[in-house]
Parts: C-alpha cells; sequence; structure tokens
C-alpha cells in the first residue's frame, strides 16, 4: 500500500456543499498509472492542509472511486491510507449517535447516527486488493467516504428536528450555495 509523503502533492481545494459533483456517483478507477498516484498525493496533502481525517476524489473535484484517511479507531490506533473503488461490505454493530463534520460543509457539526464498525473492500494504487475494517470514529470514517463517492454527504443521514436544522444553517452560511 502506499504510504503518504509529507510534501509530496498539491493541495486542491474543497469543493462544498452545492457543488453538483458531490452529488454524483463516482466513476471506477481503471487506470493504475503515475495518475492515479499524483491524485492520491494530493488527496493527502489537500486532506492534512484542511485538517480532515478521511477526503474523498470527488471533495476536490475528480469524480472518481478513491478515498483517503489518516483517522483513529475506538481505541486510538491511527490508520492511515487510501482504498481505490472501495466497496462497503459490512456495516453494523450498535448505532451511535456523535457529532459529524465534513471538509465539505465547513465549520458545521450534527450528530449523526453510524453503526460502530464497518468493512470496506477495493484496491491499492497498484491494483492490489485490501480490506479495511473499522471501529468506532474510524467506522464512521470509512462510512462517511465511502458514501461520499455515491453521491451522498452526511447531512443525508440526518432525520428529524435535526436534519432540519441542518439545512437552515447550512443555507445561511457563508459559503452557502444550497438553495439559492
Amino acid at each position: 500500500m502506499r504510504t503518504p509523503g509529507k510534501g509530496r502533492g498539491t493541495v486542491r481545494p474543497i469543493r462544498l456543499l452545492g457543488d453538483p459533483v458531490l452529488r454524483t456517483e463516482c466513476d471506477t478507477v481503471r487506470s493504475f498509472d503515475a495518475d492515479l498516484g499524483r491524485l492520491i498525493d494530493d488527496m493527502f496533502v489537500s486532506m492534512h492542509a484542511a485538517e480532515g481525517v478521511g477526503l474523498a476524489a470527488n471533495q476536490i473535484g475528480v469524480s472518481l472511486r478513491v478515498f483517503v484517511y489518516d483517522c483513529e479507531d475506538d481505541k486510538g490506533r491511527r490508520h492511515v491510507g487510501h482504498v481505490v473503488n472501495p466497496v462497503l461490505v459490512a456495516e453494523g454493530g450498535e448505532t451511535l449517535l456523535a457529532d459529524e463534520g465534513c471538509l465539505s460543509v465547513p465549520g458545521l457539526h450534527f450528530p449523526t447516527p453510524r453503526a460502530d464498525h464497518a468493512v470496506v473492500e477495493g484496491v491499492d494504487a497498484n491494483g492490489e486488493p485490501i480490506r479495511v475494517e473499522g471501529t468506532g470514529y474510524f467506522a464512521r470514517c470509512l462510512l462517511h467516504e465511502t458514501y461520499h463517492l455515491g453521491g451522498k454527504v452526511y447531512i443525508d443521514f440526518l432525520t428529524g428536528d435535526t436534519r432540519r436544522e441542518a439545512l437552515r444553517t447550512i443555507r445561511s452560511a457563508d459559503w452557502s450555495q444550497v438553495g439559492q
């Protein structure tokens, strides 16, 4: 698996909610070449520059099924990596309600229900099969990023008053293009 290097890659702007690329299902990666490696490097440096723990390719305007992560699990273990063409193969355990945010919805956090266990399978930058399993906060990260690649954002999982509050807050945010 490719290890992200400090200083490798170019910081790309994060796309904000309202940009159609965030609501479009991403395409399967078919070329495992230097361009894919550069994309992964750019995603890592963009994620770190924005102080995030995960980033999907569509969040930097690239509609390909790739995400990166640098996230701790519920036991404080750090997980760093990427998944190309991820498929969510398991989502379960207890449903936890915790504040969740998103680099594409900057500065806002809302209590979001997520399973406390997730398993994602895909391939690495070289096309080799990988399986990533997470619990707690890391499971939340895996779910969040995998769903991004399907055109979903975390506010899609909110219900009732929380969803109404989130949508109201997003519409009035100074960065928002939602509802305009």
